[in-house]
């Protein structure tokens, strides 16, 4: 079947800014003879997030697993952390990677977040933590956790690798918690090609992550242990090109997301609640079927006429083979072999839209 492409139409492409208005910073970076280091592109795409996102620290790092890790470590968390099993596999490597014990807990099978109801349940003596996740963007139930934290004395991680351009109650949904990480990685609708960023508004965390960042130092002076978490002025450039155009791109992926609704509407399948009072950035298009045979089929389907969406996320995480205790996590692990992300970027046409969703319909 035409797909509309003579190309394949992968779940996602890049957003590139135009080459001339990139090519400028490159001039400018060429002239200082300054790539690294802090450098005044770097320091200028912070200021400007910080303002975008209405936060008092934006900290940029080298991508967002780095972000997850320093956050862990700015919060000397050594013990058991309690995290979701529905998200991205670096949310647990890196748990695991800075020594601690992730303690996973369900989600909730309508909104895909971890479930509040089953925290208590898995806090012992030795949390220090939970670390979850905003699942496509999806902003987890922050009053229930923050609650929870409050009452057993734990801090409170939000991994935001998807949350970039959504405000929850009219506020960015990374302004929450005691920080938030971000992925600014080249899928992102928000890129720096690699990147990240860890967004807090406590001083103290902040000026710890921004020695940790840069091997212990600010102004030549040894303030901690440290690692090389910096962003190039490279990547800052591209991130300065992109950032006055996020509110169009989101504007764009809405309309192709309410296209899919539309072309889909009458189809066996259902999408993720997104939590009231959210005005969201349509980073991805989700959606599950009532079966993994169904999924395969239909993915069987769409790879036949070069269309890739991707299994994500998939396997559910308290499955990974570098765990020595694999707790059965029932809707976590049902989810994940039923959801699939359909293609979505900003150029990606209304004939090949209809197309994908025609051979879904056709196979379920």
């Amino acid at each position: 079947m035409d797909n509309g492409l003579d190309e394949k139409i992968l779940v996602t492409k890049p957003v590139l800014p135009p080459f001339e208005e990139f090519a400028e910073y490159l001039k400018g970076i060429w002239e200082r003879s300054w790539l690294t280091n802090n450098g005044p592109l770097v320091q200028d795409l912070e200021s400007e997030l910080r303002s975008f996102l209405g936060v008092k620290h934006c900290i940029l790092v080298s991508n967002g697993t780095i972000a997850l890790q320093l956050a862990i470590k700015a919060l000397d968390l050594k013990k058991e952390i309690v995290t979701t099993p529905f998200s991205f596999v670096a949310t647990t490597s890196s748990i695991v990677w800075e020594g601690c014990k992730p303690v996973f807990v369900d989600i909730d099978p309508r909104t895909l977040n971890i479930d509040p109801d089953l925290i208590e349940k898995a806090i012992t003596p030795n949390t220090e933590a939970i670390l979850a996740t905003h699942v496509f963007g999806n902003p987890c139930d922050i009053e229930r956790i923050e609650q929870i934290a409050r009452k057993f004395n734990l801090k409170v991680i939000y991994d935001g690798a998807h949350g970039f351009g959504v405000n929850y109650r009219n506020q960015s949904l990374l302004s929450y918690g005691d920080l938030a990480t971000v992925s600014f990685h080249a899928t992102k609708l928000f890129s720096t090609v690699e990147g990240g960023a860890v967004i807090t508004n406590d001083d103290h965390i902040a000026h710890k992550v921004n020695y940790m960042r840069n091997f212990g130092y600010i102004d030549g002076e040894i303030w901690g242990i440290g690692i090389n978490g910096k962003i190039s002025e490279l990547h800052a450039a591209f991130g300065l090109c992109l950032l006055p155009r996020v509110n169009r791109i989101i504007a764009e992926r809405q309309r192709i997301c309410e296209l899919y609704d539309e072309f889909l509407k009458d189809v066996d399948i259902h999408k993720p609640a997104i939590k009231e009072e959210t005005q969201y950035n349509y980073a991805y298009y989700p959606v599950l079927f009532n079966s993994e045979e169904c999924l395969l089929k239909v993915l069987y389907a769409l790879h036949k006429a070069n269309v890739f969406p991707r299994r994500y996320f998939y396997p559910s995480m308290n499955q990974l083979p570098y765990l020595y205790h694999k707790t059965p996590m029932i809707n976590s692990e049902s989810v994940a072999r039923r959801i699939l992300c359909l293609p979505l970027y900003n150029d990606l046409s209304s004939h090949q839209i209809e197309n994908i969703c025609r051979i879904i319909r056709k196979t379920i």
